[in-house]
């Protein structure tokens, strides 16, 4: 029988596209986009559901910035139109079909998870393991250059084994091959070498931001996602599903969590990891994708760093730790927002709470004038 989601006539439906245009409205910040969308509502949403009917959708050219604060980093935002069918598309096909194909220790984007989720699991299988072995090791693997590395082929290949529809699949590859476009890297470099001349002009000691700016990536032919489209976020935790299949299921590891392309397994033989090592060595590079340097098995009382924490033993006590990235990252956020925009302090600070209080941070917070 046919997936009810696995239909191209599923999306033909303008209470859909309405539903999710009010679903952007109220997560956008800037307003200005749903302004001129909204100008013309009733003729944009029915233009909207004649390119899906007439079956003749390309995506628009996206605009590209160079945000610099914490740190440089490229968004590539869509036109409203584009945001609105890849939405549907991530609503109606991608979670539907392929969400009940992931194991909930893939953590990542969907409702319910994230890094509380993480957190929950991490501590949940120390405890586990403290209790049966004095000494046990954590498999840190990581993926290098993720989003800019997934090959668009493999990509595809994998997603016409559980969607079917033709007018779907044309869909989605019309979507994924958006970063394929020459004008991506030309406006990439564009960004990027006219803030590393605006830096050069200003002082020598920036050199640290000025390296910052060139380990920015850019897209090769046929690879990549784009960064901030809602489809690349479901897309990119499936990409590794059949690797977290083969962890639990061929290797046998009860003790595994993954965010999107940072991964930990833990166990009590450090010789049996090391074996898992080379075995999702293989299944990665068959993926076209490559390990980084912060790859490393470690013994826990040496501490392992996951989702902005390092996780330690001492003394058969678990301690959590804000790692020293993420320190780095809220003291440059907050001391921008103190000289730039301090009415806005406040608001940050509640949304560091919870993130904040789960690690052993008071001497953090106290020499930050975090309340």
């Amino acid at each position: 029988m046919k997936n009810q989601f696995d239909n191209y006539d599923n999306l033909l439906d303008i209470a859909k596209i309405i539903d999710v245009f009010h679903t952007i409205r109220l997560n956008t910040k800037h307003k200005d986009k749903i302004f001129v969308f909204e100008l013309f509502f009733s003729c944009n949403i029915f233009s909207i559901y004649q390119i899906l009917k007439e079956k003749n959708y390309l995506h628009r050219k996206y605009n590209i910035f160079l945000l610099k604060e914490p740190k440089y980093r490229i968004i590539m935002s869509e036109s409203m139109t584009d945001k609105i069918i890849n939405h549907m598309v991530s609503k109606y096909v991608l979670f539907p079909i392929l969400e009940s194909r992931l194991i909930p220790m893939n953590i990542a984007t969907r409702s319910g998870m994230g890094t509380e989720k993480g957190i929950y699991y991490i501590k949940k299988y120390i405890h586990h393991l403290k209790r049966k072995h004095d000494k046990f090791y954590v498999l840190k693997c990581d993926i290098f250059k993720y989003f800019y590395s997934i090959n668009h082929d493999i990509l595809m290949d994998k997603i016409k084994k559980v969607i079917h529809d033709p007018d779907i699949i044309r869909l989605i590859h019309e979507i994924i091959s958006s970063t394929d476009r020459p004008y991506v890297n030309l406006e990439i470099d564009r960004l990027v070498q006219r803030e590393i001349e605006r830096l050069k002009g200003k002082n020598l000691s920036l050199w640290s931001r000025i390296k910052e700016l060139e380990q920015i990536p850019y897209y090769d032919k046929g690879c990549g996602l784009p960064i901030g489209n809602m489809t690349s976020q479901i897309l990119a935790i499936y990409y590794l599903n059949d690797i977290d299949h083969f962890i639990k299921e061929k290797l046998h590891i009860k003790y595994y969590v993954r965010y999107m392309d940072d991964f930990v397994l833990m166990h009590e033989d450090k010789e049996y990891l090391k074996y898992c090592y080379r075995e999702i060595q293989k299944k990665v590079e068959d993926l076209k994708l490559s390990f980084n340097n912060k790859t490393q098995i470690v013994e826990i009382h040496h501490g392992f760093t996951f989702l902005g924490y390092k996780f330690l033993l001492k003394d058969k006590k678990l301690i959590i730790l804000l790692h020293g990235k993420t320190k780095k990252k809220i003291k440059n956020k907050l001391k921008y927002l103190r000289k730039h925009h301090p009415d806005n302090e406040a608001s940050v600070l509640a949304s560091y709470k919870g993130y904040l209080n789960r690690a052993c941070s008071g001497g953090f917070r106290y020499r930050n004038r975090l309340k």
